[in-house]
């Protein structure tokens, strides 16, 4: 009897990355509402996805293509919209209203790809996928900031009930204008290592990755705002960053970790970095 290829299922943020959901760059029309620092140039952007594309692939990941028509340009950030459980799929309620199509649009694409919706949230419960971090299978950060709130957070532990979710207020920063995502601080690459801005993360955020007894390599100051903190692991100590954070890379490569870069100003003009561009279904 042959055994059905598992499709979907994430326990933590760390494990072999297997299967990932990303969609093309679509038209660049809506920019400036959604708070991207330029318009992005379509051929630009277009070659620059294709090239994230092939990265992961060759990191052995099958990249799984939405077909979903992107309502916005915002739409190529697919990790806000969609948390991925053992259970399926969690389709989440961005607190930025013009994203608030996008989980429904996602869910054709990932019954398409064969990863059945566990649960949603609706009405207030706001939550977006940069305010929370898998630490490992039974453990999920929560940033309550802006775009997560409450009603949100607790819609999570109703739908997760074996996860235990600790929450973390996040910086006001520059403001409601300006995303502040859990993630834009803390990007875990391995069950022992992280990546991570120090000076802006909760006091107590700190004291559970030292308790956890997970390494922090920190960010310099100089490459916080072009997303050196912001990277994925396509396997434990196996990282992918955008270009152009050459220190950040040092530090990461001293503790020992392999890091992959691609080439991103296009894609990165909405303050997304490789974490914000790729949804995984599923990791080892």
């Amino acid at each position: 009897m042959s055994v059905e290829p598992k499709l979907y299922g994430c326990r933590s943020m760390t494990g072999r990355l297997e299967r990932v959901l990303v969609r093309a760059p679509g038209s660049p029309d809506g920019w400036e509402a959604c708070g991207w620092r330029g318009a992005p140039d379509p051929v630009g952007i277009a070659r620059e996805h294709e090239a994230l594309c092939s990265v992961l692939e060759r990191a052995g990941a099958e990249v799984v293509l939405a077909e979903s028509p992107a309502e916005n340009p915002d739409a190529i950030y697919t990790f806000d919209s969609v948390l991925v459980s053992d259970d399926g799929a969690i389709l989440l309620n961005p607190g930025k209203e013009l994203r608030r199509g996008e989980p429904a649009a996602l869910a054709e694409d990932l019954e398409r790809a064969g990863v059945p919706i566990a649960g949603r949230l609706t009405g207030h419960e706001h939550a977006e996928g940069g305010d929370l971090i898998r630490l490992d299978e039974r453990t999920l950060l929560a940033g309550r900031g802006y775009r997560t709130n409450e009603a949100g957070i607790e819609a999570l532990r109703r739908l997760l009930p074996d996860v235990e979710v600790l929450v973390f207020d996040l910086p006001h920063w520059h403001g409601r204008g300006e995303v502040m995502h859990l993630l834009s601080l803390l990007s875990p690459l391995a069950p022992d290592l992280a990546v991570a801005y120090p000076p802006l993360m909760p006091t107590r955020l700190v004291e559970l990755l030292e308790e956890r007894e997970i390494e922090i390599v920190p960010v310099p100051d100089e490459e916080f705002e072009t997303m050196g903190s912001n990277v994925l692991a396509l396997a434990p100590r196996v990282a992918l960053a955008v270009d152009g954070n050459p220190e950040t890379r040092r530090r990461l490569e001293q503790a020992g970790a392999d890091v992959e870069v691609y080439e991103g100003p296009e894609l990165s003009k909405g303050d997304g970095g490789p974490t914000c561009l790729t949804q995984p279904l599923l990791r080892a």
